[in-house]
């Protein structure tokens, strides 16, 4: 009964503290969980003002770089530089054959490409790689390519197969050399440079030729 008796008072004792302990006001509450989800709001805007800025900065930099760069592209310019009335001369290595046309711009030693183009890169039908309008189409492209390199006038070396094959350049070949002139090229020298053999291999056919 004495074990009993204690556990009672213990009880009875924590119960009026607990009563005469003044509750915890639901306002100050209320106040600090403001304050907490103010600091933490005003916290993530500074964060995010923060980023933002470093953001422009970085865009600034890049459009700044952008816009040199677009300066320095547009002052540099490629090829010689020409007066006005002055003649820059390339040379024009034209095949024409029977299958393709062939428009290769080199400089004046022969050794540095400037442009090649071909009539096949211009259309798609195989039987229209040799065609004059294909071959047209090629030299609209390499007298943009030229202008761009400020060359304006060209010295034309025009071949066919040659060798034991045909003698005779193929259709694209007056088409691509008018279409050099009409897009803007003054022509110089004009040369056939047709390979023809003193002495060769047989050619095919055999004695009476080929029969068909």
């Amino acid at each position: 009964y004495q074990y009993i008796y204690i556990m009672q008072v213990t009880l009875l004792s924590f119960f009026f503290l607990m009563i005469r302990r003044p509750p915890r006001s639901t306002q100050s509450r209320s106040s600090a969980a403001s304050d907490v989800y103010k600091r933490q709001v005003h916290g993530e805007k500074s964060f995010v003002q923060k980023e933002n800025r470093e953001m422009a900065s970085k865009k600034g930099k890049k459009g700044a770089v952008a816009v040199e760069g677009a300066e320095t592209a547009q002052v540099q310019k490629l090829g010689p530089n020409v007066q006005e009335g002055e003649l820059v001369f390339a040379v024009a290595h034209i095949l024409a054959t029977f299958n393709d046309t062939f428009i290769h711009i080199t400089d004046l030693s022969g050794r540095e490409t400037l442009v090649r183009i071909t009539g096949g890169m211009k259309v798609k039908a195989d039987r229209e790689e040799s065609s004059p309008y294909a071959a047209m189409l090629a030299a609209s492209d390499v007298v943009n390519r030229l202008k761009e390199l400020r060359i304006n006038a060209l010295h034309i070396k025009l071949r066919a197969r040659g060798g034991v094959q045909s003698k005779n350049p193929g259709p694209g070949a007056q088409a691509a050399l008018r279409a050099l002139a009409r897009f803007g090229m003054k022509i110089g020298r004009i040369e056939d440079v047709t390979p023809v053999p003193t002495d060769s291999t047989k050619r095919d056919g055999g004695r009476r030729g080929r029969r068909l």
